[in-house]
């Protein structure tokens, strides 16, 4: 689906202020508690949204150069890059957070326009346009401000970013294996990324069944 790309980089920056405001003034103790993603701490959410400003840094790195720069060296680094950054102090940690998404900023801004149609290749083994890089940070930094558990439900985010943000889901999901759902907006895209969603019915008004996380 074709995006625009002013849009979606006014996403990223929502999204990006979002997280700075749910991390800012987290106590050593607070950062530490879980997140609503099973086995991560804030922490672990924190280090991970580092971690993919740099990696789509990267990209965009690519997308200028023409320089093959992969998001991450291999999925184990990546995983070890995340449990590393989670061991840090709560100051350096979000100290990480602002630096990198700072500079994925400025690089994107820099872009110039024929570098956004460059082709690079997602962690995944995807070969996308530079101009789907700004979707990849802005539903990272969306959803996962909602996942660092501070109050943030989907109700807070962007309608026009949650109606795209199920359209991605439904497709990515299969649209024959996402069941039809009943609910506001925000509670079934919630749904549709395997987050709690109490005020989602099915089609018949029972309990729709669980989806695993998404992202």
């Amino acid at each position: 689906m074709a995006r625009d790309l002013a849009t979606t980089l006014a996403w990223v920056d929502t999204g990006t202020r979002l997280c700075a405001s749910a991390i800012a003034g987290l106590s050593e103790q607070e950062y530490g508690a879980p997140s609503a993603l099973p086995g991560w701490t804030r922490k672990h959410v924190v280090a991970h949204l580092a971690a993919n400003a740099e990696a789509i840094g990267n990209l965009v790195h690519w997308a200028r150069t023409g320089e093959p720069t992969p998001m991450y060296a291999s999925p184990e680094e990546r995983a070890a890059g995340i449990e590393r950054g989670s061991r840090l102090g709560a100051d350096e940690l979000t100290r990480w957070f602002g630096e990198s998404a700072a500079t994925l900023a400025a690089a994107m801004t820099a872009l110039p326009e024929e570098a956004w149609r460059a082709e690079v290749v997602t962690a995944q083994g995807r070969t996308v346009p530079a101009s789907e890089t700004p979707w990849m940070r802005g539903r990272e930094v969306m959803v996962h401000a909602v996942d660092l558990a501070v109050g943030l439900t989907f109700a807070d985010l962007p309608d026009d970013f949650l109606r795209e943000l199920q359209e991605d889901i439904r497709a990515k999901r299969g649209r024959d294996a996402v069941p039809g759902v009943k609910g506001s907006l925000a509670d079934v895209t919630a749904y549709l990324a395997g987050r709690p969603a109490s005020g989602v019915t099915s089609a018949d008004d029972g309990l729709p069944p669980t989806l695993p996380p998404w992202l």
